[in-house]
């Protein structure tokens, strides 16, 4: 006879399902969720690269590519400023008539001596001063970000500060030659006018290369100045056999970087004699090829020749860049 415990219960109708169970249909709802949120974190990975650089280039294309594609297709053309949409076609007429101009000419030959006498000096000096500051002196951090301040300083209120320094009449640098019994200078007058514009260059940049400087050279292995120290090598024979082969690709990079700067310098030629505006003086004595694109495009109301000077100008930096390539890779394998 069965006793009471041995008669199950029948299964409450609703009840709770059994342990280890799943409802019915809901491992493929499952399956199918996770590969929704496994293709959306694929899409994911892929495409956000794109999104947080499509600002960049956006912007680039807005307002770099664009330009460029514009002013070289302007640049064959006869166009005016007074007119802009009133493109006439002239094929190299304005690049034939540019390289005629002898006012391009001295202003190509203005870019060059100020490129010369502004890059070497301040090279040379910012050279020689990351290599104190290389050393442990008190106040290290003061005096290195000291440096920036010529480099943060406006170009416009760094140039009027020039022009009161340089002052015909009353301009401290002609007093102090005053004092010495040298005739004052009049320093927006020929090659006077160059040397104060290169003075300036030389005022805002040093410090900038410097800091470029002393970060490579921090980079240089304390073990080369170790083996050189017991080879008996003083201080400056460390520097001229171990600090400065270790810098030659920075020295390069300053190098093609002021050069590049030097090829468009504009602010301060043109703030340097505001009364004569774009001419660069009263014989165009420190005209830069930047202040001669100026003078045709927004003086003259010249478009096609201004397109015609920049596209001229981005030929001359290719050509600086191609020198560099070619000097780095020689370097490269000589090393």
């Amino acid at each position: 006879m069965p006793s009471r415990h041995s008669i199950a219960a029948p299964p409450v109708k609703g009840g709770a399902a059994p342990a280890g169970s799943r409802p019915a249909g809901s491992a493929p709802e499952d399956d199918r969720q996770r590969a929704k949120l496994s293709r959306r974190w694929q899409r994911d990975l892929r495409w956000s690269p794109y999104a947080f650089v499509a600002p960049f280039f956006l912007l680039f294309i807005a307002f770099g590519l664009f330009p460029l594609l514009y002013t070289g297709w302007a640049s064959f053309h006869t166009v005016e400023l007074t007119a802009p949409t009133d493109m006439e076609w002239a094929g190299l007429k304005n690049f034939v008539r540019i390289f005629d101009d002898e006012f391009f000419w001295n202003a190509a030959r203005n870019t060059l001596f100020i490129g010369i006498v502004s890059t070497v000096p301040q090279l040379a000096m910012a050279m020689g001063i990351a290599h104190l500051l290389n050393y442990k002196l008190r106040g290290s951090t003061f005096w290195r970000v000291s440096m920036l301040a010529p480099y943060a300083t406006s170009v416009a209120a760094a140039t009027l500060v020039f022009v009161l320094l340089f002052g015909r009449d009353y301009g401290m640098i002609n007093w102090a030659l005053n004092f010495l019994g040298i005739n004052p200078v009049d320093w927006q007058v020929g090659w006077a006018s160059k040397l104060a514009v290169s003075t300036i260059v030389i005022w805002r940049w040093t410090g900038y290369n410097a800091l470029i400087y002393l970060a490579a050279m921090q980079a240089i292995p304390h073990d080369l100045y170790e083996s050189a120290a017991l080879d008996g090598a003083s201080r400056w024979r460390q520097f001229f056999h171990v600090t400065l082969p270790s810098l030659r690709p920075t020295i390069l990079f300053t190098v093609v970087v002021s050069t590049i700067g030097a090829t468009q310098i504009f602010g301060e030629v043109l703030l340097f004699d505001a009364s004569k505006g774009a001419s660069g003086g009263p014989e165009h004595d420190f005209q830069t090829l930047g202040l001669y694109l100026y003078e045709q495009g927004w003086v003259n109301q010249h478009l096609g020749r201004a397109s015609a000077i920049a596209w001229t100008m981005f030929a001359i930096l290719i050509v600086i860049g191609l020198v560099n390539s070619v000097i780095s890779r020689r370097l490269r394998t000589s090393s």
